[in-house]
């Protein structure tokens, strides 16, 4: 093949060669949108226990720990200066926070940023635990303490 052929730009045409510049296709014969989705979701087999997100079980710490204060999401939101509608889609998991974010609600409820990752890291634990539990074919449901 000659470099010219190579260098070569290919052309497709967006409309078919019998519609006339200018003229729209009726909205009937127009290809039909869909909105694109942010992935295919995670399949799992049968008895496999699905691994939460990380959003999920900080936004979970985050809300056990202020109903067990009995404080409402305004009080939270205002001592921590995070509005309530963003802190509301944090507790339910619907917004990845930054590190500030968590930061500032965390010792808004007298927590360390340290405290609420390391709850969240003992749910993550004993989800995974459970999952192990039931996956099918284990042998093994114990503790492995290695030295």
């Amino acid at each position: 093949m000659s470099n010219e052929a190579l260098n070569q730009a290919r052309v497709i045409p967006l409309r078919p060669h019998s519609a006339r510049p200018g003229t729209a296709r009726p909205v009937s014969e127009r290809p039909a949108t869909t909105p694109p989705r942010p992935g295919p979701p995670r399949e799992t087999a049968p008895g496999e226990a699905r691994e939460p997100l990380w959003r999920d079980l900080v936004g979970d710490v985050l809300r056990r720990e202020r109903l067990a204060q009995e404080r409402t999401l305004k009080d939270v939101s205002d001592a921590a200066r995070i509005s309530m509608p963003y802190l509301s889609e944090v507790e339910r998991g619907r917004k990845e926070a930054s590190s500030e974010v968590l930061a500032a609600a965390a010792h808004a409820l007298g927590l360390g940023l340290g405290d609420l990752l390391s709850l969240a890291q003992g749910e993550l634990t004993r989800h995974s635990a459970r999952g192990r539990r039931t996956a099918p074919g284990s042998s093994y449901d114990g503790m492995c303490l290695a030295a």
